[in-house]
């Protein structure tokens, strides 16, 4: 049997009179890439925003690595790096500069710091621009150097924000090699995103929540199989199919 790294349990989130997260169940093993899927408004954030110790479930509980976010978030903390949506570093200070510091504030030593950095910057393909300001960047590049900051501290748990939003087919398909290299290594990685198809290459097990639920859980070619052939339906017709295609502006 797999080994479960994360497990959230009868998660429940509310906000005013709107329930976000509704009752809210999974396992992530260790390991494992896990997409996590839904139309906006459908609590995929909240949902992360807890499991991340943002946020404080209004009932249930987290465990990660055999620790509770209830009784100890600050071990859970421990065990993870963010890659947020939102861009998330200095734009002007260097590559470099940006991941020792980064690095630092999850508790790493100088020396262990700059050859954590080195050896990030050489994975993303950005060695060469070490030193080079960060607000000078392409799109590609500042969403490789997001991604390098999240692994600094070596986190064993992994969550992915639409890591490749907005940026050129290069940039995405390094980005794809990177997470993958970093899953066939042993890292456990929660992914979200909008684009299906790469849930479909990615991630070995995928729940689509809405209306803050899971409605949802199986592989990709699980959930396909809903609808037919596997080979003939594609994630983005399940999604679609089983959240709607009204528009969730």
């Amino acid at each position: 049997m797999p080994e479960a790294f994360l497990t959230a349990e009868n998660l429940h989130k509310s906000f005013n009179d709107h329930k976000a997260v509704n009752g809210v169940s999974f396992t992530i093993y260790k390991g494992e890439n896990f997409g996590l899927l839904g139309p906006n408004g459908a609590g995929k954030t909240t949902t992360i925003r807890i499991l991340s110790t943002v946020l404080q479930p209004d009932r249930g509980d987290v465990t990660v690595g055999g620790h509770s976010m209830r009784n100890d978030a600050d071990a859970v903390r421990r065990l993870i790096g963010v890659c947020p949506q939102e861009l998330a570093f200095y734009p002007d200070m260097s590559a470099l500069e940006n991941l020792v510091f980064f690095g630092r504030m999850v508790g790493l030593g100088g020396t262990e710091a700059r050859a954590q950095a080195t050896t990030y910057l050489e994975l993303m393909g950005l060695t060469e621009r070490a030193k080079g300001k960060v607000d000078k960047f392409s799109g590609g590049m500042k969403r490789r150097i997001n991604l390098a900051i999240a692994l600094m501290g070596h986190p064993q748990l992994l969550f992915l924000d639409e890591p490749t939003v907005g940026i050129d087919p290069q940039s995405r398909n390094m980005i794809y090699e990177t997470i993958e290299r970093l899953r066939d290594g042993g890292m456990t990685i929660l992914y979200t995103t909008h684009y299906m198809e790469e849930a479909d290459r990615l991630c070995q097990r995928v729940a689509i929540m809405d209306g803050g639920r899971i409605v949802a859980l199986d592989t990709p070619r699980g959930l396909k199989s809903i609808l037919g052939e596997p080979e003939q339906v594609t994630l983005e017709e399940v999604f679609l199919k089983l959240t709607g295609r009204g528009l969730r502006d």
